[in-house]
């Protein structure tokens, strides 16, 4: 349960696909638990303030965020984007496991979103835009040096044909 989704049982071997990039989130994706680790230290610090017949409350706050911050670490952690010669993937959860994939001769609009402190930072967000209305998979937050990943992923669409200069004609 603490290691990521294994990758190789996904792939379509007998159509020859393989793994061009396997990516995990950006190290920032990591500061919202970490912020709420800190409120920690305060509520633990309480217990030996408080009366001993309510220090029970913040322990039981504590552990209770605790709980939280383990949670939301272990989310970003299982949280793998999988670009392959072939499609895209997003395999996510920890207890129960989400799955969601685009073929690249569906994908009809890839948008890439850098904030200010991503730009800082050395990460972006993709929005994949297909032809359905419903997908599994839409936008992949906090994705680490996301212009040499984004070039990845329209070299594949381009080798595979469907865009550019390797056009196939039908």
């Amino acid at each position: 349960m603490l290691r990521p989704p294994a990758v190789g049982p996904h792939l379509l071997r007998d159509q020859d696909e393989v793994v061009v990039d396997v990516v995990r989130r950006h190290w920032f994706a990591y500061a919202r638990p970490a912020a709420e680790a800190v409120l920690l230290l305060p509520l633990l610090a309480l217990v030996g303030v408080v009366p001993s017949g309510v220090a029970w409350v913040p322990l039981l706050l504590a552990g209770a965020l605790a709980v939280r911050v383990a949670v939301l670490a272990l989310a970003h952690h299982h949280d793998l984007f999988v670009v392959t010669n072939q499609r895209v993937f997003r395999m996510h959860g920890v207890l129960s496991r989400r799955r969601g994939n685009l073929p690249l001769t569906k994908v009809v609009d890839l948008t890439v979103v850098k904030p200010l402190h991503g730009r800082v930072l050395g990460f972006g967000h993709f929005v994949f835009e297909s032809a359905a209305q419903v997908q599994g998979l839409h936008e992949i937050r906090y994705v680490p040096r996301i212009d040499v990943r984004e070039k990845r992923i329209q070299e594949m669409i381009t080798r595979a044909g469907l865009r550019g200069p390797g056009l196939r004609q039908h």
